[in-house]
């Protein structure tokens, strides 16, 4: 079994709450829009996949790709920043679940956590919402969950605090 922490839109914001519940993870997975200084520490901590966002500039888009494909266990992960809104993906997303079938297609962007079967494409969509301060949320939020085998377990929604609440 294998347990993930997955966030995404941190906006150049972490913090020890949020370091915290990564190191109880095997794997953090970040959806994109890291900012500045977070990469770093989170990167430190576990194994550590991530794709850039559109507010991350040239020097994190050199370290991560704009999509990530890749297998944990027996579930296929396709990661992108912007998937588009659940079902009405963009012309890139429909390309790449076309050709990857993955089983799990984790995104950010929308600030709006959401986790939802896609029946019609046969994969799990995953949004963490926005763990950062930045955006329009009110919520700051991010997700934990297992992978054993082909199954996902233990689907947990994190809130981790008001975005304008200093800690």
């Amino acid at each position: 079994m294998t347990r993930i922490c997955l966030l995404s839109d941190t906006h150049g914001y972490v913090d020890n709450r949020m370091l915290e519940l990564a190191a109880q993870a095997d794997e953090i997975w970040h959806a994109g829009d890291f900012g500045s200084d977070v990469a770093e520490p989170l990167s430190t901590l576990k194994t550590f996949r991530g794709v850039y966002g559109n507010i991350d500039g040239a020097a994190l888009r050199t370290v991560y790709p704009e999509f990530h494909f890749f297998t944990v266990e027996a579930i296929r992960v396709l990661m992108i920043h912007i998937a588009g809104p659940f079902g009405s993906y963009t012309p890139q997303v429909r390309s790449l679940l076309s050709q990857f079938q993955p089983t799990l297609l984790v995104c950010g962007h929308s600030h709006i956590l959401k986790v939802q079967h896609d029946s019609g494409k046969n994969v799990l969509y995953m949004n963490p919402g926005a763990a950062g301060k930045h955006g329009f949320h009110k919520v700051r939020t991010m997700l934990r969950f297992s992978v054993n085998g082909d199954r996902i377990e233990h689907l947990e929604a994190i809130e981790l605090g008001l975005r304008g609440a200093l800690l």
